[in-house]
């Protein structure tokens, strides 16, 4: 049987794999708490608050983690990408915070269809600010990708990679974002064996940037990876050649 508590059931599934992955590593460092403390610089109590899902690391301690337990911190930073917009919208709950009071039954159903009003008018309201920025939005909240000019991206269409076949970069700013025409993400976590038009605008603004990822063909492989590591080194990131959030804000510039 496991020694681990059982991590809170509200916790997002996207926040579990990173917790769990942690915890791996804890596992195979052999550390104790306290080991930990002295060899990463982040306090016991941090740590165990990391470890049982109740605060989001920094990339800072989980780089320093994956160091002293001889593993490569690739695939940890990425799960802290994809978790860390998982406690933005579904924060970890609150150990001993305040129980709500029993409401009877009456007051039950008006405070429902107060509710209910009042998400309908917000969902409303949303869905008119969506028709407003949607060219502009980043796609990869939802998984998807814009195909087309930066200006009016058109419907995403399929993606097939052909061998041989690379891709224009009509580049253009706008509100100081540089954009290659394929994609407007900014936070889609991507890396070697990905494929798609989010591939195709990175390295068309590697290339835009002086860096070599091997042609524009929409393939995520070594090449581009060394690219993106090149860039990383240049820009002061860590150089894992994954392409994240802050690689992203680099490659917009």
């Amino acid at each position: 049987m496991s020694r681990w508590k059982a991590l809170p059931t509200s916790l997002d599934e996207r926040a579990q794999k990173l917790v769990i992955q942690l915890r791996w590593m804890k596992d195979r460092s052999g550390l104790s708490l306290l080991s930990l403390q002295s060899k990463t610089g982040y306090s016991r109590s941090s740590w165990e608050r990391y470890l049982n899902g109740k605060a989001l690391p920094p990339r800072e301690a989980l780089q320093a983690l994956a160091h002293v337990s001889g593993v490569d911190a690739t695939r940890i930073l990425v799960l802290h990408e994809v978790a860390a917009e998982a406690w933005q919208s579904s924060p970890a709950p609150v150990v001993g915070a305040a129980v709500e009071p029993t409401v009877s039954e009456p007051r039950r159903i008006r405070h429902a269809v107060l509710i209910g009003t009042g998400t309908a008018v917000l969902v409303g309201a949303l869905l008119v600010g969506l028709l407003v920025i949607a060219p502009w939005e980043d796609d990869s909240a939802s998984g998807g990708s814009s195909k087309g000019s930066a200006n009016a991206p058109s419907s995403a269409a399929a993606f097939v990679y052909h061998p041989g076949k690379t891709y224009p970069c009509p580049f253009e700013r706008h509100k100081g974002q540089l954009y290659a025409g394929h994609s407007t993400a900014r936070i889609k976590v991507l890396g070697q064996g990905s494929q798609g038009w989010d591939v195709v605008e990175v390295q068309c603004l590697l290339q835009h940037d002086g860096f070599d990822a091997g042609g524009v063909d929409g393939v995520y492989g070594a090449n581009t990876t060394r690219a993106v590591k090149l860039l990383q080194k240049k820009a002061g990131l860590y150089t894992d050649g994954v392409v994240g959030k802050h690689t992203w804000q680099v490659l917009r510039k």
